[in-house]
């Protein structure tokens, strides 16, 4: 047969635009099922791999043998030596085809009977088939190339060339190690590299580059098709150096392989603390508050002046416990925490998380003021807190009144953060007391009290309003007439604006206690809110009531007022 045989679409044919409705049966070799509802039907000749089909837009890569219905062939790819290789989908071969090939896996042959309306309709394609011919093909599914529409405007579509390992693509923060080459649609290359590292949400070479590595796994090897607004636009790019210039409005096609990554987390959520990880660790488990952990550790400046180093050149490993008052700084506390056991890290940490505003002088040098500081750590060892299903009843009220005694501490000092976590843990050893005795209940009950009216402090400090109403509410539950949780809680309801459950929290305290200087004082501070919110509705409303009057003033002016008579010229 001719050599330049294609599959066209069906021309003017009348198909409808609609999907057909699809499946993929389970069929056993020699078995026969009719696909969609349209008269194409499925005939297994082999079983193909694994459970994977291939999508609409991926590039397939078939031989095929094509035949009437009495047998006489017209058409095949094996008589050429040559696969055939369309894009699935998108209207490049008959209808029949779309449909039936999207329902193969690799290396499946199956024989595909086509009627008229899914091939080549009335008209046939002459001179080698005729009007209205019902085809039969012999097709063997030998790969396809899956192809990602990545940012959905068909800007950077990704051919995947060769799979990756695992299931995880780097994130905005992670640091990508990369090898590519792009090139013009002419094949001009104009940039390549080797391997080149980069920070994906700073971007390199090109925008489609960052955008396309963050659907990469690493080992991945891809084919893009970038449009000029993912490439360098309207304008172009000059030559530069080796690299060749960019016309304006230009297209290119760039292959990509995505090495390696590290991972880079944002312990803090505000970028002030990052841990980028050069080695995994071992395993999912991380040290929990209270934990001792020991580490390996160089801290250095931004010009890299050493100003410490612990647990190098033979020296015992540095042990610290995790969340514990001022043993580290707060940013290498919390990057050790995200931390697995053998994983090294660069923590990076700027100054309001590591030394602040003022000189450090540290063991190797001094930190300058507003120091952003980078430490390379390594996990060696942990041994977790106990948590409280650990631990016996007895343990379990040791434990919480170390907590909150630690959070007494913390709360002294001005940490009303870190003082609240320790009497949320306290609360937390405590919290279920079904297995407590009598006298062991009433302990738990004095530190539930004790705990949860500190935390309550400390909510207060940190304008958490709502949460220190919530945990004056769990204290008032156990004790109804505690007059500091009454006190707090009126505090809470007054910078809430809920100024009647105040006055109401505030009256009761006095009845319990008539002479307490601190809830007069607080009474007073409700009284004058109330005073200052009064006046401000009431000005408000005199306001609007003002703005009313003026509007009706205008308008019965406007129904008043007599038409003016034109003049009349007396010289006329």
């Amino acid at each position: 047969m001719d050599e330049d045989f294609k599959f066209p679409s069906a021309g003017n044919m009348e198909v409808p635009e609609e999907e057909m409705e699809m499946e993929s049966p389970i069929m056993k070799v020699g078995e026969e099922k009719e696909i969609g509802k349209k008269g194409l039907k499925k005939k297994l000749l082999k079983e193909g791999e694994g459970w994977d089909t291939p999508n609409n837009g991926d590039q397939v890569e078939v031989h095929y043998t094509g035949t009437l219905l009495d047998g006489t062939q017209f058409d095949s790819s094996r008589d050429r030596g040559t696969p055939f290789k369309f894009k699935l989908g998108q209207g490049q071969v008959i209808k029949g085809w779309d449909e039936g090939i999207k329902t193969m896996k690799k290396g499946e042959n199956a024989l595909f009977t086509i009627p008229p309306e899914l091939a080549y309709g009335e008209s046939g394609s002459p001179p080698t088939i005729p009007q209205n011919a019902t085809l039969q093909f012999d097709v063997e599914l030998l790969s396809w190339t899956s192809v990602k529409d990545i940012c959905k405007d068909g800007g950077i579509l990704k051919n995947i060339i060769t799979e990756g390992e695992k299931w995880d693509n780097p994130k905005d923060l992670d640091e990508v190690f990369v090898k590519y080459k792009a090139r013009l649609e002419d094949g001009t290359v104009i940039s390549k590299s080797d391997g080149v590292e980069f920070t994906v949400d700073e971007g390199y070479f090109c925008p489609a580059l960052a955008k396309a590595v963050i659907t990469m796994k690493k080992g991945e090897k891809v084919l893009l098709n970038v449009k000029p607004q993912y490439a360098f636009g309207e304008n172009g790019r000059p030559a530069s150096g080796d690299e060749a210039a960019v016309p304006p409005n230009a297209s290119l096609q760039v292959d990509l392989e995505l090495i390696s990554w590290k991972t880079v987390s944002d312990i803090t959520q505000n970028r002030k603390v990052l841990k980028k990880t050069l080695k995994e660790g071992e395993g999912y488990e991380r040290p929990n508050d209270g934990a001792v952990v020991q580490v390996k550790l160089i801290g250095k400046l931004h010009d890299g002046t050493v100003f410490i180093k612990k647990g190098h050149d033979d020296e015992q490993p540095f042990e610290f416990k995790i969340d514990e008052v001022e043993q580290v700084i707060e940013g290498l506390d919390k990057a050790v925490k995200n931390m697995k056991k053998g994983e090294t890290a660069l923590v990076i940490m700027q100054p309001e998380y590591a030394f602040g505003s003022s000189e450090s002088p540290q063991e190797l040098a001094n930190v300058p003021p507003n120091s952003t500081v980078y430490y390379e750590v390594e996990l060696l060892s942990f041994v977790k807190e106990k948590e409280s299903w650990d631990l016996n009843t007895h343990e379990k009220i040791e434990a919480a009144s170390k907590k909150k005694e630690e959070g007494n501490a913390l709360f002294k000092v001005g940490k009303y953060e870190r003082a609240s976590k320790r009497y949320e843990k306290a609360i937390k050893y405590i919290e279920y007391d079904s297995s407590f005795n009598d006298e062991e209940k009433q302990q738990t009950k004095a530190l539930k009290i004790t705990s949860n009216l500190n935390n309550a402090a400390c909510k207060l400090k940190l304008k958490d309003y709502k949460q220190a109403e919530k945990t004056c509410t769990k204290v008032l539950e156990l004790d109804s007439r505690n007059v500091k949780a009454l006190y707090r809680r009126a505090q809470a309801y007054i910078h809430l604006v809920d100024l009647d459950l105040a006055e109401m929290d505030i009256k009761k305290a006095l009845e319990i206690e008539p002479d307490n200087r601190d809830i007069k004082i607080e009474y007073k501070i409700l009284k004058e809110k109330v005073r200052e919110y009064n006046k401000k509705d009431a000005q408000f409303y005199g306001n609007i009531f003002a703005k009313m009057n003026k509007l009706e003033h205008a308008r019965t002016a406007t129904v008043k007022q007599e038409p003016v008579p034109m003049s009349i010229d007396s010289k006329a």
